[in-house]
């Protein structure tokens, strides 16, 4: 699920063999300008823009990032403003349209289910990434890194074009602090609802690693969740079992044996 690996093109592929292909979300907004500012190789990312349904929208973006001509190779790449608790609309839009565009071409020319991947632990994005991908019509949306009890809620909401808040983790904030990052569609899109009319509500599939998560989500979520993903330490990367034979220190715990096992 790594930035632009799992990208529409392998995605679309996966769904067209009756699989289910999984987009990553993370980080969509800044490589589809990257692509528009690249020339937009193909014209699929301008194909996939004039289905989304607020074109003056579309526009502002194309006259921001798109180049039809690179002149150089390693063109100076413009960037959005950064995420913050009160994001401007035109960061909003980006994300939105980013998202779309890119669920929109994995599903491009078939019917099978796609879906989205993102990350609790990058929230700020969160709602307008959710947003556009149902814009596209997600069938599917996957998280991890995190325990996503406020998504399924989310989702809920986002079927009928409602406002909603994302609690975020704060570093040093206490337990009564409550930092809220706002999204509301119909500021960001005004008429979405008339225009659109509601959405289809993907199906939600946390990722766990174990019972006691699982669990926890179900307790928790402020929405259905319809499954889990379980990933098991087969599955590797940072879920991976330690290679080799395990060494425990004089405390039992894991490390080198003897008193210089902090060198």
């Amino acid at each position: 699920m790594g930035v632009a690996i799992s990208n529409w093109k392998l995605v679309r592929a996966n769904s067209l063999e009756g699989h289910l292909g999984v987009v990553s979300g993370t980080g969509v907004a800044m490589i589809m300008i990257s692509r528009l500012m690249n020339g937009d190789i193909g014209g699929h990312v301008r194909r996939a823009m004039q289905h989304f349904p607020f074109q003056d929208a579309v526009r502002r973006v194309l006259d921001t990032y798109y180049v039809a001509k690179p002149e150089s190779s390693k063109p100076h790449y413009k960037r959005p403003s950064m995420w913050n608790l009160k994001p401007s609309r035109t960061l909003n839009e980006l994300t939105v349209i980013a998202n779309f565009t890119e669920v929109f071409l994995a599903k491009e020319g078939h019917k099978n289910p796609v879906g989205i991947n993102l990350l609790e632990k990058i929230q700020m994005p969160t709602m307008a990434s959710l947003y556009g991908a149902m814009l596209a019509g997600v069938n599917i949306v996957i998280m991890g890194a995190g325990i996503p009890v406020q998504v399924p809620g989310i989702c809920d909401k986002l079927v009928d074009h409602q406002e909603v808040s994302y609690r975020l983790d704060v570093q040093g904030a206490d337990r009564n602090d409550d930092y809220r990052i706002h999204f509301n569609p119909k500021e960001v899109f005004p008429g979405v609802a008339e225009k659109v009319g509601p959405l289809t509500r993907p199906q939600f599939l946390p990722i766990v690693s174990s019972v006691v998560l699982a669990k926890a989500l179900l307790k928790r979520a402020t929405g259905r969740i319809d499954g889990f993903i379980v990933e098991a330490p087969t599955a590797g990367g940072h879920n991976a079992p330690p290679r080799g034979q395990a060494q425990r220190d004089e405390n039992g715990e894991p490390g080198r044996k003897g008193p210089n096992r902090s060198e």
